[in-house]
C-alpha cells in the first residue's frame, strides 16, 4: 500500500478554530495530539455553502446515532460530502451543538469564555462563508452515553494521543474545526489541548 502523501498540516491551537479546503478525492485526518480532546466540527459544499453538513439530516439518513468506517457525512440536501474512512476511537457525537457565549454566562457564570461557536464563525469568515445561522457540528472524540433514564451523561473522550478521523471529500469542501472550549466539565478531560488537521492527497481506497 502506497504511503499518503501529506499535502498540509495546520495545527489547532487550544481554544482556538482553524479551516481548510479539501478537493474531492482527498482526505483529511483530525488528530488528537494529546488525546481527550473534542473537536467541534464543520464542512460547506465549497461550491454553494449553503450545503453543509447537517447532524439532524444525517442522524435521519444514517437511521443510527453513531458513526461507523464507510458511513457518510450528510448534508443538508440529503447527500453526503465526505465520508468517514478511517476511525480509531469510534466514541463521537452529533446531537450537542457548539458552545457559545450564552453556554458560560447562563449555565457556568462566565463572562466572556472562549467558545466553539466564535472560533468556528471566525475560520469560516476566512473562507468567505458567513451563514445567518452556524450549523451544529459534528463532535468528533466527544464521549456521551445515555442512562438508565434516557438521559445524557457526558464522559471524558476515549481518544488517546495520536487518536484519528480520516474524511474523505466526496465534493469540494471547505472544513472547519475548533479545538472544543470546555474546561469546566469532562468534555476534555477538564483540560483544552490541541489538535492537528492533515490534508492527504488523492488515493484509492476500499469505499471508491
Amino acid at each position: 500500500m502506497e504511503t499518503p502523501v501529506i499535502k498540509k498540516e495546520v495545527m489547532i491551537p487550544p481554544y482556538e478554530g482553524r479551516a481548510i479546503e479539501v478537493k474531492k478525492g482527498e482526505s483529511l485526518c483530525i488528530i488528537d495530539v494529546e488525546g481527550k480532546q473534542v473537536g467541534d466540527f464543520l464542512c460547506f459544499n465549497q461550491r454553494e455553502p449553503t450545503e453543509y453538513v447537517s447532524p439532524v439530516h444525517m442522524r435521519s439518513s444514517l437511521s443510527s446515532v453513531r458513526l461507523c468506517e464507510g458511513d457518510g457525512l450528510y448534508s443538508n440536501q440529503r447527500r453526503p460530502l465526505m465520508r468517514l474512512v478511517k476511525d480509531t476511537v469510534s466514541r463521537h457525537d452529533f446531537f450537542f451543538p457548539a458552545c457559545d457565549d450564552y453556554r458560560y454566562r447562563v449555565d457556568f457564570g462566565v463572562e466572556n469564555h472562549p467558545n466553539c461557536h466564535d472560533n468556528l464563525t471566525q475560520a469560516i469568515a476566512g473562507f468567505g462563508i458567513r451563514p445567518m445561522l452556524l450549523p451544529d457540528p459534528i463532535n468528533w472524540f466527544m464521549n456521551n452515553e445515555l442512562d438508565d433514564e434516557w438521559d445524557y451523561e457526558i464522559k471524558e473522550p476515549l481518544s488517546r494521543p495520536g487518536d484519528y478521523v480520516k474524511l474523505k471529500a466526496l465534493m469540494d469542501v471547505v472544513v472547519a474545526v475548533s479545538t472544543c472550549s470546555q474546561d469546566m466539565a469532562p468534555v476534555n478531560g477538564w483540560k483544552v489541548t490541541p489538535l492537528k488537521l492533515q490534508l492527504l492527497a488523492k488515493e484509492r481506497d476500499f469505499y471508491e
